[in-house]
């Protein structure tokens, strides 16, 4: 009977507040307004280190170079504004999940190397948590852990074997488990059979945490320079010092760390390094208490399901769901952001995520809609690095997993800088290098027939009681650069 319900209210329009926005960069920032602009960069000048990006991988690298040596002259460019991209869009969660593929890495270095990796992740979820506290950063951050829940026989064996796997590359059963519904704190999820939980990750507010840290930079003594777009970055030419080319003036400096993810493909010669990919979110009114009183969630654990087409949600510290996926994930082109606007379908498809997992929501209107850009390289593994030759370093491509990891990022470029062999600089991301996407269309043909495969898959697991991953998922899972 609860599923006819749920059917009932997926079908019904979509209910729109009276504030509804789509786009405006996104949610995170309407909360609080979008910030004051700062200056553009005056004309030439001349740094040690010249970041380009003032999201959150920029930010931490220069956080980490400044506090390490106060002395040393740091700038950041940015073409809009510090938290323009993912940064200040993404779904606020902090969590040592990895997108990349943990054989690859460890064919290269070893499995213990990688084993590393992961737990080198799972110490930053408190890394970043101890930094924010430290500089009086109010972004809503509560360390409640990841619930992921499974709603048919097919996602519960898939997230059994998942635990499986991660059991073998660096969680311990402590750090990732099945739980049983009965002893859980319960989240309501319609039609859950099955849940797993990871204490390691915590809700944050996006856009408070980017331009908290970006105001911390400042006081460090860090140069933000917004409204400066970067035309070229120039490598080491024998005396020549690596540069950074701006539409107001050029700054050279010893090491220029490129820090634009999901933009990169806008730089010259980047063009296919990165695939910009779009995930989209919604985020409801505030939900009235006694509808919390049946949904619980009072955890404020991160939330996501087991689907191939997964969605990922979060509580909001003012009582609304906000919930996201990759609703559109590839443009042709790509290269538009059109200020975070995202399509009616993926709000559409959004909203039946969100009233499938929690009909009792159906009613809530949605408030704000937006998208952001992720950078994905072709084999899906982020990397890090700094060629000392050329003088450039960059980190990035970390498929939708960068709140945290682009703090490791910040503080492995920061080792790099320095000339430091570390722990952090000999993790395998560290020099992991990946040949770029192929041109258009060909990339977007390629996204649009394994969207369609793992959207079958969703629907046929949904239908059928076999605990079976559908074939059409693995043939999607099989094809090149997913």
């Amino acid at each position: 009977m609860m599923r006819l319900f749920t059917t009932a209210a997926q079908m019904r329009p979509i209910p729109r507040s009276s504030r509804f926005a789509n786009g405006g960069v996104s949610f995170w920032f309407r909360e609080d307004g979008l910030p004051e602009r700062r200056a553009p960069l005056p004309g030439d000048a001349d740094y040690d280190v010249c970041v380009v990006g003032a999201g959150y991988t920029g930010l931490w690298a220069a956080y980490y170079l400044k506090k390490d040596q106060p002395d040393l002259r740091v700038c950041v460019v940015e073409r809009e504004f510090a938290g323009f991209g993912a940064s200040g869009r993404n779904g606020g969660w902090l969590s040592a999940e990895f997108s990349g593929s943990q054989e690859d890495y460890a064919r290269s270095h070893g499995k213990p190397a990688m084993i590393a990796l992961q737990r080198a992740l799972m110490n930053t979820v408190d890394e970043v948590v101890s930094v924010a506290e430290a500089e009086g950063i109010e972004a809503d951050v509560v360390k409640g852990g990841m619930r992921v829940v499974a709603s048919n026989a097919a996602q519960r064996e898939r997230l059994q074997a998942h635990i499986d796997y991660l059991q073998d590359w660096g969680y311990w059963p402590d750090d990732i488990h099945m739980v049983d519904p009965d002893h859980a704190p319960p989240i309501a999820v319609e039609g859950a059979v099955a849940a797993a939980y990871s204490p390691h990750a915590a809700r944050v507010q996006p856009a408070r945490l980017v331009t908290g840290l970006a105001r911390a930079v400042e006081a460090l003594g860090v140069e933000i320079f917004e409204d400066t777009p970067v035309t070229e970055i120039r490598p080491r030419q024998g005396s020549e010092r690596p540069s950074v080319v701006t539409e107001h003036g050029t700054v050279r400096a010893d090491h220029v760390l490129r820090a634009t993810e999901g933009f990169t493909s806008t730089l010259r010669g980047q063009r296919r390094r990165w695939r910009p990919m779009y995930s989209s979110m919604i985020v409801t009114e505030p939900i009235p208490a006694d509808l919390w009183e049946r949904i619980g969630w009072e955890g404020r654990e991160l939330l996501r399901d087991s689907a191939h087409s997964y969605v990922y949600a979060q509580r909001t510290a003012d009582d609304r769901i906000a919930i996201g996926g990759r609703g559109a994930p590839h443009r042709l082109g790509a290269s538009e952001d059109n200020e975070g606007a995202t399509a009616p379908q993926a709000i559409a498809e959004l909203w039946r995520s969100l009233t499938g997992m929690f009909p009792d929501v159906a009613d809530a209107p949605i408030e704000h809609a937006w998208s952001g850009v992720l950078g994905v390289p072709r084999d899906w593994s982020p990397t890090v690095n700094l060629d000392a030759e050329s003088g450039l370093g960059w980190a990035g491509g970390y498929s939708s997993s960068g709140v945290s990891t682009s703090n490791l990022a910040g503080r492995t470029l920061r080792d790099l800088v320095l000339g430091r062999s570390t722990d952090l600089t000999r993790l395998p991301w560290v020099g992991h290098e990946v040949r770029g996407w192929e041109p258009e269309p060909l990339r977007w043909m390629g996204t649009q027939v394994v969207r369609g495969l793992y959207r079958t898959a969703d629907r046929r697991e949904s239908r059928t009681e076999g605990g079976h991953t559908s074939r059409l998922a693995d043939l999607a899972t099989r094809m090149p650069g997913n």
